[in-house]
């Protein structure tokens, strides 16, 4: 296999890896993606590099890449789920009985 098949296909895997959802949680917890970010990080720069430093390289960088999403992804989460417990006590007191509010905050009448 040529080079340029071999990191198509560990970019694939790497893309592959980091699209495989995880419990979505609020607890600030973003090592599951820090450890696809860096394990794919490795794979593609060892691969394009053909050494052990660029597989290094790749794999702090993919690291840090998946760190920092990781973190946003719980801040989403976060904000979804105060959002669902403000709509849900608003329901519950009965305050706008002529509309709800779906999960974007957009008022929908009845």
């Amino acid at each position: 296999m040529n080079r340029l098949a071999k990191i198509a296909a560990a970019a694939a895997i790497a893309l592959g890896a980091g699209t495989v959802s995880a419990y979505a949680a609020c607890n600030g917890d973003a090592s599951t993606e820090t450890v696809l970010g860096a394990g794919s990080g490795a794979l593609v720069g060892g691969l394009a590099s053909h050494s052990l430093v660029g597989a290094a390289v790749g794999g702090v960088a993919g690291g840090l890449i998946g760190n920092s999403i990781g973190h946003s992804n719980n801040r989403a989460d976060c904000r979804r789920s105060a959002e669902r417990r403000a709509n849900h006590r608003e329901a519950d007191r009965g305050e706008h009985p002529d509309y709800y509010i779906d999960r974007d905050g957009n008022r929908h009448y009845y």
